[in-house]
């Protein structure tokens, strides 16, 4: 759904952002109490803005506001009618625009902290911790801060404070502006939810009204509108989550003119392509091709062992048979004069990676290149339709379920682009991906026979490029090693790696030992993120 278009039917919050490493939690805090928002860049020019948000939340960051380089917030949004609330840096801002001091402490405050709430007896400045109760300590928050203000701005009350920072929380007398300096968007500020719902809630005054069960009707009237009576969509899936669920609802809207395309890569987990044709044909009926171009992707990546080469032969190889497939179905449209032009290229794009790409930082450094079509866009002219775009990944699941997509698949781990080629350290033939499809096979049906699939982020078995000595009844082996990874996460920014109870990696590791000829020796990877990646490639 186009921003737009999307404010027209939510009360939305702007959250700007000034580098956080917390900024994108602050959204997801305001979308799980069912109010929309959008964060933008702190550089954002209110007058360029093209809807009207009903209250403006500014991050934190990991800048001193009294430093020459630091951000500023455009002076209108101080003058646009709508309540502000400032996190840490936000709460600097604040101050520093209004009169107030701020400068480095002495006492810096990382960690846990208690705050003790200030009853003002001022309605406006009381509002952000209404009906919020304390314990015997105070609140519970979490501090990340070095900064702090050293004298209050005329015309503000305190309204929470610790021993070492008197103005924990600030509110203007009669003005819909507060700052607080601790992280109300971090799980480790227990109540910091209710902190933030007060200000959307109480003082912004939505009621809520963004919830996935409102979204699907709306976006496939949204979808219905822009596709006209005869226009054709075409896109690609993979069988992941994000693909599944945007086929499923182009299909909802506009039914077989929506022209699924899966490219069988050679490198997809066991019986891949069928299962997924199974579920999106037979049990969700949309219309999909399956393009087998197994052996033209593995022919061309035989004897390459260097991972940046494998994504690109498998990226360039893959907008090569998508465009030869989408011309086929392009000339049979035009064949039919039943049926319109293929006018609109599908992707499963999600908020995080429109976060990523207008952050004020700019997009986090490259540590690998991703595999998506986006180089489909330049060559094949098409518009681009993007349901999922304004959605977090536990919205899409939760979208997914109420289109009836299966839990399994609903649930499902990520699977790379480039699928097992980078998971087989070495060079990729036919021999090594079989062996790994199975042991990858093996130890997802382990996983979820033990119940801990949904305990774990993502789970995957690598191929080693190294062999070891074993024995197999008398019989001296010498055969290839498995290495097993499993994480778990909430951003995949940072990970930590799965504790198996022993007797799953000791049943795990017989049969894959037993059950796949040519694998004698099986790993662990206990490497968290950092300093690792999730992926070994």
């Amino acid at each position: 759904m186009a921003s737009a278009e999307i404010h027209d039917l939510y009360d939305s919050i702007l959250i700007l952002d000034f580098g956080s490493q917390y900024s994108h939690l602050i959204t997801r805090r305001c979308r799980e109490l069912n109010v929309y928002c959008e964060m933008l860049p702190c550089t954002q020019k209110m007058a360029d803005l093209k809807w009207k948000p009903k209250g403006i939340i500014l991050s934190g960051s990991p800048y001193s506001v009294y430093a020459p380089d630091a951000p500023h917030v455009d002076p209108a949004v101080f003058t646009a009618g709508v309540p502000v609330l400032g996190i840490c840096y936000g709460l600097q801002e604040i101050a520093s625009v209004h009169g107030g001091k701020v400068e480095a402490h002495t006492h810096r405050e990382y960690g846990s902290a208690h705050i003790s709430v200030v009853k003002t007896g001022n309605k406006n400045a009381d509002a952000l911790f209404e009906g919020i109760e304390a314990g015997p300590e105070g609140i519970q928050v979490w501090m990340s801060h070095g900064d702090q203000l050293a004298s209050l701005p005329p015309n503000f009350l305190t309204v929470a404070s610790t021993p070492t920072s008197p103005w924990t929380a600030i509110a203007h007398e009669s003005k819909p502006v507060y700052g607080v300096q601790f992280h109300p968007e971090v799980t480790h500020s227990p109540r910091g939810k209710e902190v933030i719902g007060a200000f959307v809630h109480n003082v912004c005054g939505i009621k809520g009204g963004w919830s996935m069960e409102t979204f699907i009707p709306k976006e496939i009237a949204r979808i219905r509108e822009i596709c006209g009576d005869k226009g054709q969509v075409i896109g690609a899936v993979s069988g992941g989550v994000d693909s599944s669920v945007a086929a499923k609802i182009m299909h909802e809207a506009i039914g077989d003119r929506f022209h699924a395309i899966m490219v069988d890569n050679g490198v997809l987990r066991l019986d891949e392509a069928k299962k997924v044709k199974k579920m999106l044909v037979e049990d969700l009926g949309v219309n999909l091709t399956v393009v087998d171009a197994s052996d033209l992707f593995l022919d061309r990546l035989k004897d390459v062992e260097d991972p940046e080469k494998k994504r690109k032969i498998i990226g360039n190889t893959f907008i090569e048979v998508f465009e030869a497939e989408a011309a086929k179905i392009e000339e049979a449209c035009k064949a039919d004069t039943t049926k319109g032009p293929i006018e609109w290229l599908l992707q499963g794009t999600l908020y995080p990676d429109v976060i990523e790409s207008i952050s004020f930082k700019g997009p986090s450094a490259t540590i690998k290149t991703h595999h998506n079509v986006g180089g489909l866009l330049d060559n094949m002219k098409l518009k681009l339709i993007e349901p999922l775009r304004e959605l977090f990944k536990d919205e899409v699941r939760a979208l997914g379920r109420l289109l009836g997509i299966p839990a399994h698949l609903v649930g499902r781990h990520p699977f790379p682009g480039p699928g097992l080629a980078i998971r087989i350290l070495g060079p990729v033939t036919r021999e090594q991906v079989k062996l790994l499809q199975l042991a990858d096979e093996i130890y997802i049906e382990e996983i979820r026979a033990a119940g801990l699939y949904d305990q774990i982020s993502q789970a995957f078995a690598a191929l080693l490029p190294v062999k070891a000595v074993g024995v197999m009844g008398d019989a001296r082996t010498y055969e290839q090693v498995i290495a097993l990874r499993a994480v778990s996460t909430e951003d995949f920014m940072t990970a930590d790696w799965f504790v198996f109870p022993p007797q799953v990696l000791k049943k795990i590791s017989s049969r894959i030992t037993n059950e796949v000829r040519g694998i004698n020796r099986i790993t662990y990877d206990i490497t968290s993120k950092p300093p690792g990646t999730v992926e070994w490639l």
